[in-house]
């Protein structure tokens, strides 16, 4: 297989200009390439360029603001920062709010940053890791559009519903973890459907609520969430919190207005920061030396932290740069001649 590698900057810059050209502004068009570029660098290609196609059909759809300008409310004198992103994706949306966010956080020890009106394609833990630099302890989740069976449904209900949780460490990466309620993301799934692949058993129902390890009956089925109810419990509370409770869109609800799962989802998305030190307050030792001993002890038993595969592609790409196959390439040439006549 004939592969080419390009430095974190370089695929940066071709990223950001398929999006530039195709008429988004410089904080829609930053932002969208800062996520997907780490997507490709920490080797997660389900959230890699794979996504630039979704994105820019949601655009030429109408169903996100190019030119949106995502816009702050302090909110002062509550622990809840809102940003109500304009219609944009959600990514400019967070990076305005997080500052705001850190600092209301320091100040009452746990905050919330809300974030209404967007439009949300990637993985969370880029999120969750922007929290934990900020040397605070995050939960973030969000809906999707209704494309999860409940447990013991037959129809999807529930969104994939992804939920991270980041705790910081102090010269070494976060603990990070970042993954849906369902048994695996939607894009896991188009992919196995683009690369010919079967499923593995137990991930997916077809339209007649059969179980199916065929990737095209479960796209046009549902999928089933991890663990059984537990994963069923977790995504509805995920409906209930970054849904209902911040006044946006549920799954179900999404699915409607866009009609469609080839659009990416309009919803809301919920961020939880919490400081350590204030929560620890007057009880003896250091929080974080202590979670450094669980970490060891996690470890020391033969197991692995969650992410550290990630962390170590990561530190492979920072210092070696990404690679990219030929049909890649041949991808972001296609985006970046033809913008938005390249997607249906």
């Amino acid at each position: 297989m004939t592969t080419t590698t390009l430095t974190i900057a370089d695929l940066h810059g071709r990223v950001e200009a398929i999006f530039r050209k195709a008429g988004l502004n410089a904080v829609q068009a930053g932002a969208l390439a800062r996520v997907i570029v780490a997507g490709e660098r920490d080797a997660c290609k389900s959230h890699g360029i794979y996504r630039i196609e979704g994105a820019l059909r949601t655009v030429k759809s109408g169903k996100v603001k190019p030119d949106a300008v995502p816009e702050l409310d302090l909110n002062e004198g509550s622990a809840i920062v809102k940003v109500n992103a304009d219609g944009g994706f959600a990514n400019a949306a967070f990076e305005l709010g997080v500052p705001a966010l850190a600092e209301r956080t320091r100040k009452l020890g746990i905050a919330a940053l809300v974030i209404n009106d967007c439009t949300h394609f990637s993985a969370l833990w880029p999120e969750v890791e922007a929290v934990t630099k900020e040397g605070l302890a995050g939960l973030v989740m969000c809906p999707s559009y209704a494309t999860v069976a409940p447990a013991g449904g037959n129809k999807p209900l529930l969104g994939t519903n992804p939920f991270a949780f980041g705790w910081p460490r102090k010269d070494t990466s976060p603990y990070v973890f970042d993954f849906a309620t369902s048994v695996a993301a939607r894009g896991e799934i188009e992919l196995h459907r683009r690369a010919g692949k079967q499923l593995p058993e137990g991930w997916a129902i077809d339209a007649d609520g059969h179980p199916t390890t065929d990737p095209e009956a479960a796209l046009a089925g549902a999928m089933l969430p991890f663990g059984g109810h537990k994963g069923s419990a977790i995504g509805t509370m995920i409906e209930l919190l970054a849904g209902i409770m911040i006044g946006d869109l549920t799954s179900p609800e999404v699915l409607d207005y866009l009609g469609t799962t080839t659009l990416a989802p309009f919803h809301g998305e919920l961020i939880i920061a919490m400081s350590p030190q204030a929560f620890a307050a007057g009880r003896p030792g250091d929080p974080f030396a202590r979670a450094e001993l669980l970490f060891e002890a996690i470890v020391g038993s033969g197991a692995r932290l969650p992410s550290q595969r990630r962390f170590a592609a990561r530190e492979k790409s920072e210092t070696e740069g990404v690679v990219l196959t030929a049909a890649e390439l041949e991808l972001l040439d296609r985006l970046f001649e033809k913008g938005l006549e390249a997607v249906s």
